[in-house]
Parts: C-alpha cells; sequence; structure tokens
C-alpha cells in the first residue's frame, strides 16, 4: 500500500516537474535569470535537475524506499527531512502577500501545503515500518 502512495507521490512530483516546462514564460524566468550571475544561474537549473532526481526515484523506484536496509532508512530520512523542510518553507517562508486574497493564488497554496504534508507523511510511514 505504501509503494502505491510513494508512486502516486512521486507521479503528483512528475506532473509538478512537466508544469516547469511552462513556467519559465508565465514567470519571465529569462529576464529574471538574465540579471543573476553565471554561477546563480547554473545553480538555480542544477537544484532543478536534482529534484528531478528525487521524483524518478519516487516514482520508479518506491520499492528501493521499502527495503529493509541501512541504505534505505539513510535515503528515506533525507527525504523526510527534505520535504519537511519543503513543507516549512511553503508556511514560513513565502509571504503570505503571494497569496492572501488571489483566489486561485489561494487554492494553490493550499494545495501545495496539503501535498508537502501527505508526502512528509507518507515517507514517514516508510521510515517507521523500514
Amino acid at each position: 500500500m505504501l509503494i502505491a502512495h510513494l508512486q502516486f507521490a512521486g507521479a503528483v512530483l512528475l506532473g509538478l516537474s512537466l508544469l516547469h516546462v511552462a513556467m519559465p514564460k508565465r514567470f519571465a524566468w529569462s529576464e529574471e535569470l538574465a540579471r543573476l550571475s553565471v554561477l546563480n544561474r547554473q545553480i538555480f537549473w542544477v537544484h532543478t535537475f536534482f529534484v528531478v532526481l528525487i521524483v524518478a526515484l519516487l516514482l520508479f523506484y518506491p520499492e528501493t524506499l521499502h527495503e529493509r536496509t541501512s541504505l534505505a532508512r539513510l535515503v528515506t530520512t533525507g527525504l523526510v527531512i527534505f520535504w519537511l523542510a519543503r513543507a516549512f518553507v511553503q508556511f514560513f517562508v513565502y509571504s503570505p502577500k503571494l497569496w492572501r486574497g488571489k483566489p486561485f493564488e489561494t487554492f494553490v497554496h493550499i494545495a501545495f501545503s496539503l501535498f508537502w504534508l501527505y508526502l512528509v507523511g507518507v515517507l514517514a510511514c516508510v521510515l517507521i515500518l523500514i
């Protein structure tokens, strides 16, 4: 059952990563990133790539996180910390000015908040059971 939740989470994350195809135009990334130094611009793209690798792990190899091995516990612990930090950012770093009073943005904020918490919960369950 947890493997199905991991695959579902991976599929949702894959969908979110596919949205990144439209994000550059929607958020004027070309203009925004052009103002950054080459180093910062490359860090942005490299970090995006590595998040996609995590998505691939959840979607295509969820059973490896469910194995009773030290490596599975270590990786799953890292993922719990990673996504818990992401949930923290959603609540305490992003300014409420970005979504408050804006129906679509409020919906997105709530949906992402719930998803990050769901993801932490699923990974925490896996960690407890392995």
